[in-house]
């Protein structure tokens, strides 16, 4: 109620140990607080912020636009309201190495669980379209040993990104990722790779937890979580799902309300307030401000 029963530590600790466990772990991108408590009441294993999600939200193409504080402060209000461990997309680090390692602080200080930083210059594109540009692979290692000596919790979780698939080619975004975890990444998110082998090469090649992203629309083939953990996969991320569903009932309900000037036709498609309510857990805040205020005060003039 109101914040987690978890602290950040707990959720981080939960997160680790889980994560060794080498069963493939599910995080459904959550666009709002409320949102990250029903990928909880679900049954999932973790809340993903999309940088993409933040951008969208802001009315922002996803191309660099969000500032560091716009990110933290919103996985910030994300994180807080769930009991699982969540990680956010944080673009290129929103700078140089000393950016990147002040980001990182930000984020292990205000309770997230992890992220992850891609290599691509700023500013970046959406790492499912094409002509994107990379640093280079030493400035990137510079910035990720930064950021992993910016972390105050051991179990705060730095994923490298490497979007060169598509400017360098998969043997290139392999060596990369072996670079990136020599400097200090805890995990390595492949961006957009192409088929299913490909998944199946990093698997052999890296040693550390990977992460797969399963967005849709993208360059990537849509694998289920069955065939991803036979591949080996340790996390897989829905960045957008549940923002591109509840933009096409948006997209609906509006035609239909200018249309027919009313939205009688709509409500069988509506939440309820009564299951609002549940989501929310309004009778544990109801039952809270009952035991707050269950004594009388014995004052005399």
């Amino acid at each position: 109620m109101i914040d987690t029963h978890k602290t950040a530590g707990e959720k981080r600790t939960a997160f680790r140990q889980k994560l060794a466990q080498g069963s493939l772990m599910r995080f459904p991108g959550a666009f709002s607080p409320l949102v990250a408590m029903l990928v909880e009441q679900a049954g999932f294993d973790g809340v993903y912020i999309s940088g993409a999600g933040i951008a969208a939200e802001n009315g922002l193409p996803d191309i660099g636009l969000t500032s560091q504080e716009e990110v933290v402060a919103r996985a910030h209000h994300i994180a807080r309201v769930s009991d699982l461990p969540t990680i956010v997309d944080i673009d290129t680090g929103f700078g140089d190495a000393m950016n990147a390692a002040r980001t990182i602080a930000r984020l292990d200080e205000l309770g997230l669980a992890g992220c992850h930083m891609e290599d691509q210059v700023h500013p970046k594109r959406c790492g499912h379209l094409d002509n994107k540009r990379l640093i280079g692979t030493v400035e990137m290692c510079r910035k990720l040993r930064a950021a992993a000596a910016a972390k105050r919790d051991a179990n705060f979780l730095l994923i490298a990104r490497t979007d060169a698939r598509a400017p360098e080619g998969l043997d290139s975004a392999v060596a990369r990722a072996k670079a990136y975890a020599d400097s200090g990444a805890d995990m390595i998110f492949p961006e957009a790779l192409q088929t299913e082998a490909e998944f199946e090469t990093f698997r052999a090649a890296i040693d550390l937890p990977l992460l797969a992203n399963m967005t849709e629309f993208g360059k990537s083939p849509l694998l289920s979580t069955d065939q991803l953990e036979a591949l080996g996969f340790n996390v897989v991320i829905y960045p957008m799902t549940l923002m591109r569903l509840a933009l096409s009932a948006i997209d609906d309900g509006l035609a239909a309300l200018k249309q027919e000037g009313q939205q009688s036709t709509l409500v069988e498609r509506m939440w309820t307030r009564s299951r609002l309510y549940e989501a929310l857990g309004y009778s544990a805040y109801n039952q809270f401000d009952q035991d707050i205020f269950n004594f009388e005060l014995d004052v005399k003039d």
